[in-house]
């Protein structure tokens, strides 16, 4: 058996693995979307193989799809998780807090996306173009956000035990592997260009052990969270009530030169 054959092989049963592991834990209650983004990469995985074997001149086309549909997942969990790690003061959060994170989320990829290049990124299709830029633009993000979550677990209260991290660790070490894979695919060092097919394989192996890490952070059992600290507490409602007051005179001003031109009537 090949080493892709064996990569591919383990692929699916340690995807299948997580899966049970997921459902076992009922994991999905409190991060449904992530389940769901494990589950429909077994089935991305899958029919992606299908379909460049059924229609091999529209891979690239069927490769930018699946990379849209796997960003989209990505950021949703990201979400998903910010929301877990807000968990111990969502109760004082206002109601569109959620929607806030999504576009903080969203403001940081549109800052990212036009830096996202690699040498020669303009000679290459416009499918081939927007492969790279959501795979270069999402894995950047994941890195951040992993720093992020690492380097603030003081203040957020959570551990390396906790849910919130190891998704956050494992999406961060699998995009530190690909965005360093992608860069030595553009390098013009004729060492690396001449292995390609190896780091890809390299790319994959580094998913393989994501997963691996999860099945086993997750087989243990999760402490019970522990609340904020009252300055971390204090910061993020006072940051919240900053937000309303912005977005209630932002209304009230939008409203004002209705009210007066309709008084001069």
């Amino acid at each position: 058996m090949t080493l892709d054959s064996t990569l591919f092989a383990a692929g699916y049963v340690v995807e299948a693995a997580i899966l049970i592991l997921l459902l076992y834990k009922r994991v999905y209650k409190d991060f449904p979307v992530f389940c769901a983004y494990v589950a429909c990469g077994m089935l991305s995985d899958t029919t992606q193989y299908f379909l460049v074997r059924r229609y091999p001149n529209s891979d690239l086309r069927i490769y930018l799809i699946t990379t849209i549909i796997d960003s989209l997942f990505q950021f949703c969990v990201l979400v998903e998780v910010s929301m877990s790690v807000l968990r111990p003061v969502r109760s004082s959060l206002p109601r569109g807090a959620i929607f806030a994170v999504g576009l903080i989320i969203a403001l940081a990829c549109a800052i990212i996306w036009p830096f996202a290049k690699t040498p020669g990124l303009d000679q290459l299709t416009l499918d081939s173009r927007l492969i790279v830029h959501f795979q270069l633009t999402f894995s950047v993000i994941r890195i951040l956000f992993f720093l992020a979550i690492a380097g603030c677990s003081q203040l957020l209260s959570i551990g390396w035990r906790d849910r919130e991290l190891q998704i956050a660790t494992g999406l961060g070490f699998f995009s530190i592997v690909s965005l360093t894979v992608s860069m030595l695919h553009t390098s013009r060092v004729p060492e690396f260009a001449t292995q390609y097919h190896h780091l890809e394989q390299l790319l994959s192996a580094s998913y393989l052990c994501s997963i691996i890490y999860w099945i086993m952070s997750f087989a243990q059992k999760v402490p019970e969270r522990r609340e904020f600290t009252p300055q971390m507490q204090n910061f993020l409602l006072a940051m919240a009530g900053t937000a309303r007051s912005t977005r209630i005179a932002l209304a009230n001003s939008s409203s004002a030169p209705k009210n007066d031109s309709f008084q001069g009537r």
